[in-house]
């Protein structure tokens, strides 16, 4: 099925072709490993994650998939500087050698991030790479030489800088996020690997070395500048050894439109001669009850934080896949416990249909085509994941499991898996009974609720629903008595 994204580029949904046959060629700002991924860099991974998966499915693309793993910026060097416990306890005692110090703080938060992907359903399996930034120096110093060498770079104080006056001769510099360029003034240069596009100006590619700070030795222009490499120029040096120039996709957070993408598109160009990609695609920021997630508002959740108060977290994965990629997310709880109802609601789905106990067919459905050319219209669209799962629902209304027709079970199966290999939020394997054990103080509420309801006071009956619910349970009311369902 053809598949439509909207490219950043040219700020417009266009039909995506690979540029190699069938093969697509995908690259993805991976984290950067000073400290825990916050729920907000899991949606970026996400939406990346959604893309290749659906590239495969849907596409019938076979992918490679690099997403880099930055272990040398600013904020890795000052945290591998300082130490801290958790980095510390695991990997051992800080040295004196400032590149073992970045290496060991590093490791541990790489290590972290991927088993924090792995819960929410990323499959490591389907990276053809990995990269570390460290990996890949002289990559990066060849590209800084070939930019200096053609006009477009110089040498300051042993740092290297890109001429975003030089280039804007040559070239645009601009191109996926508007720049304000009345303030712009030529040779004042910024070192910080992050800014505003408000400090538009030459960006660092070669950082000079500081006390203290981990270096490598860099001979350009016949003069040695030890030193590290800025932030921007990692993924052009990775993106050409790994994937070739240009490749098909890039993805990454709306924040790194600028300066990161733009100044990757700046120095691929100008150093390789070519630009990095065809496609830009980018997912939209995630809020917190409606609110920028930040440290101070009390709303900056890990993964960790987020399982510690019980949530699963494929519920998170389902909730984010249930927004669409380029509209804001707002995160509150109520909306996990939603979608893990709505995720349920197709696991009891499989189950009965499990539960039919029917022999493989092969044979072909109708109906079911139907549904899977609905549901794929949808995800082929731009990944429509909202509209894709609406398709499912109706479907699931209109044709209880059942009472489904029974040609018909082992084709909605077939096609539920094929689903799952792109939301991989369900299980295919019978259902087990667990008989759960209903805390005791939960208990105690449900029967006083039922003697509150038979003395008619309906009032405290609601007072003690609203308790129970906050503990994680839901009162379903029988003729002669409730259930207590885990929510």
């Amino acid at each position: 099925m053809q598949i439509k994204l909207y490219n950043s580029l040219n700020k417009s949904v266009d039909e995506f072709k690979p540029i190699h046959g069938n093969e697509v060629r995908m690259y993805s700002c991976g984290p950067t490993v000073y400290n825990y991924a916050h729920i907000g860099n899991m949606r970026a991974f996400l939406f990346a994650d959604l893309l290749q998966r659906t590239l495969r499915v849907v596409g019938e693309h076979d992918v490679k998939w690099v997403m880099n793993i930055t272990n040398i910026d600013d904020k890795t060097i000052r945290d591998s500087q300082k130490g801290s416990d958790a980095w510390l306890s695991d990997m051992g005692e800080q040295t004196n050698n400032p590149i073992e110090n970045l290496l060991m703080l590093t490791k541990f938060y790489e290590n972290s991030f991927v088993d924090d992907i792995n819960k929410l359903g990323i499959d490591s399996s389907h990276f053809f790479s990995m990269p570390k930034a460290t990996e890949y120096i002289p990559q990066m110093q060849e590209l800084i030489r070939a930019i200096v060498e053609k006009g477009i770079g110089y040498v300051s104080e042993g740092s290297v800088y890109f001429d975003v006056n030089e280039w804007r001769k040559r070239d645009i510099y601009g191109k996926l996020f508007k720049i304000d360029f009345d303030n712009f003034r030529a040779g004042v240069r910024i070192d910080s690997d992050q800014y505003e596009r408000e400090q538009a100006s030459d960006f660092v590619l070669w950082k000079a070395k500081k006390d203290g700070e981990p270096y490598w030795d860099f001979d350009i222009n016949g003069e040695n500048c030890p030193g590290r490499p800025g932030w921007h120029i990692e993924c052009s040096a990775m993106e050409y050894e790994l994937l070739g120039l240009p490749f098909d996709i890039h993805t990454g957070g709306v924040d790194l439109k600028f300066p990161h993408h733009e100044d990757e598109i700046a120095q691929s160009k100008a150093g390789y001669g070519i630009e990095p990609t065809a496609f830009w695609c980018h997912n939209e920021f995630l809020e917190v009850e409606g609110e920028k997630m930040s440290k101070s508002l009390g709303n900056f959740f890990t993964l960790r934080d987020l399982m510690e108060k019980g949530v699963d977290p494929i519920d998170i994965r389902f909730a984010m896949f249930s927004a669409h990629y380029a509209s804001k997310f707002n995160f509150t709880f109520d909306g996990i416990s939603a979608a893990r109802k709505a995720r349920f609601r197709i696991q009891e789905y499989i189950y009965e249909l499990l539960n039919r106990n029917i022999s493989a067919q092969d044979i072909k459905s109708e109906l079911i085509e139907k549904l899977c050319d609905s549901v794929f219209a949808e995800l082929a669209n731009d990944l429509h994941t909202p509209k894709a799962l609406a398709a499912l629902f109706s479907f699931m209304n209109n044709n209880n499991a059942k009472n489904l027709d029974e040609k018909d079970v082992i084709p909605m199966l077939n096609f539920l898996k094929q689903m799952n290999d792109i939301f991989a939020a369900w299980s295919f394997e019978p259902k087990e009974e667990i008989v759960e054990e209903i805390p005791e103080e939960v208990n105690a509420l449900a029967e006083a609720r039922w003697n509150a309801k038979q003395s008619k006071n309906w009032a405290e009956a609601d007072v003690l629903r609203q308790k129970i619910s906050d503990l994680g349970y839901t009162v379903k009311d029988k003729k002669d008595g409730y259930d207590l369902i885990k929510n």
